[in-house]
């Protein structure tokens, strides 16, 4: 039996790496000739990914591996500390090439090793397409955002390098529409992502998109029949690689989780137990989703003003602007709460830190969601049927909130262009007011809208894609068989 070994380089961000592990206990269980070793980068601070790593080694099923890249030495440390945040990035990356083709020919040495079937690499590591060259073998992405916004992504490359247009970048602040491929309606550029609001970041993006084009294929964690438009229209792109819809990816073990949230857990579900179905809101804004004081004063204002039943998870914002810190759980939630808001609202909410996230949504008493549009609360929010309510905070959650509103209808417009502050530049934060935040809970929540009917008709829609013969089943077995098809090729010649 012909057995691949398959090498995955994620991003070391725990949105990522998750995803990345999920799309990887699939492939494996899917084909028993598939071996995967996932590499894990370590940023020089606390990012939250040894503990995540940890709970992902406990769930990996056999034939899936978790190597640790080693440390950068001090000296490499501090110079890239001392770099600004995106050329920190991409310089750690450059960085992590060296000891993975290291720890690769480590792998090919083993006494149960396949053939090297190919590098699996991240959205943000396409550095790692030179090391797959230098061992012959085709570099495969996993995009683990939509199939519109790598669109996106492909259309901005093609404005700047080929039809000689002015940067996307010079636009922010107009009217403008753009007509994107994959995009059923114009986008306004009011909801760009904000990498494509200034020069350096729209080069950053260009330069990604530019790699992606060099990648074999593309795995993306999408739908066909959620992003079908998107899809088509990368098959259109004659210069784009092949992509395999591979979605919903998500993952249903709260691998995120400390120890210590356990209790958390078995108390929040307690309570949802206790309300009736489809009446509780939940908001909750991700890994990175916080608030300054001011704003969540707006928010915890908006609940008691739409008497809604709600479930919050309240975040405290890092203090070390350089650093890409996680939130933390406040220890007492009156310091930042409105005075008396808690035993005013006692009886119909409840105010929590970090969020079994999958856990809540499935839940049959949340009947909607406030949320940062990040991709994979998107797909979970999809999984559960759950309509959503659009903030989104940073990366490309704009463009999926337009996706979700005007494109899906699944979602409604809380506040579909907001983009937090530029921290780096003492830039605060919008404040979105009590009136607006109160107004989308209560457009959310009607029990009858076709918002809620649409997206129950995308849930069933998305679970029937991952059953044999779905739309992502069998694309994921497309891309299995490419795999093993080009190890049988390699042999043969």
């Amino acid at each position: 039996m012909v057995r691949a070994e398959l090498i995955f380089v994620p991003s070391p961000g725990v949105g990522h790496l998750l995803s990345t592990g999920e799309v990887a206990k699939l492939l494996a269980r899917r084909d028993e000739r598939i071996s995967i070793s996932i590499l894990i980068m370590k940023l020089p601070y606390d990012s939250g990914i040894e503990a995540l790593t940890q709970n992902l080694k406990r769930e990996a099923p056999e034939r899936i591996s978790f190597v640790d890249i080693p440390d950068l030495d001090e000296a490499t440390r501090t110079e890239l500390m001392s770099l600004p945040r995106m050329s920190f990035f991409t310089s750690f990356i450059e960085h992590q090439r060296t000891p993975v083709k290291n720890i690769v020919k480590s792998i090919l040495e083993g006494p149960d090793s396949g053939k090297l079937g190919g590098f699996v690499i991240d959205m943000f590591c396409t550095s790692m397409i030179e090391v797959a060259n230098e061992f012959n073998v085709p570099a495969y992405v996993y995009f683990t955002s939509g199939a519109a916004f790598l669109s996106l992504m492909f259309y901005t490359q093609n404005l700047e390098e080929n039809e000689n247009c002015r940067e996307i970048s010079e636009c922010k602040d107009t009217d403008a529409d753009l007509p994107v491929p994959g995009f059923i309606n114009p986008v306004p550029v009011k909801v760009l992502p904000s990498v494509f609001r200034t020069k350096e970041l729209s080069a950053f993006i260009v330069a990604i998109a530019r790699r992606l084009r060099e990648a074999k294929a593309i795995l993306v964690n999408t739908v066909w029949e959620l992003e079908a438009c998107a899809i088509k229209a990368l098959a259109d792109d004659v210069n784009a690689p092949l992509i395999h819809h591979v979605g919903p990816i998500i993952n249903f073990t709260n691998a995120g989780a400390a120890n210590n949230d356990k209790k958390s857990e078995e108390d929040i579900i307690s309570w949802l137990d206790c309300q009736p179905p489809l009446s509780v809101v939940f908001l909750c804004f991700g890994s990175m989703g916080s608030f300054s004081n001011e704003q969540v004063t707006e928010i915890a204002q908006a609940l008691e003003l739409s008497g809604q039943r709600f479930l919050w998870s309240l975040r405290r914002p890092s203090q070390e602007k350089e650093k890409m810190k996680l939130p933390t759980d406040y220890e007492d939630y009156s310091e930042v709460l409105p005075e008396g808001f808690l035993a005013r609202t006692s009886g119909i909410g409840k105010v929590i830190g970090w969020a079994p996230q999958v856990t809540i949504l499935s839940h049959p008493s949340v009947g909607g969601f406030v949320s940062h549009c990040g991709w994979n609360s998107t797909l979970e929010s999809i999984w559960c049927g759950v309509p959503m309510a659009t903030w989104p905070l940073y990366s490309e959650q704009q463009i999926n909130a337009f996706q979700l509103v005007k494109e899906l209808g699944i979602a409604v417009d809380l506040k579909m262009d907001y983009r937090k502050g530029n921290m780096l530049n003492n830039e605060p934060d919008p404040i979105v007011t009590a009136e607006e935040i109160e107004r989308g809970i209560r457009c959310l929540m009607d029990g009858d809208s076709e918002v809620r009917s649409k997206m129950k008709e995308m849930k069933d829609q998305c679970r029937k894609a991952t059953e044999e013969g779905g739309s992502s089943y069998t694309s994921i077995g497309q891309f299995l068989e490419a795999v093993i098809d080009t190890i049988q090729e390699g042999a043969s010649t």
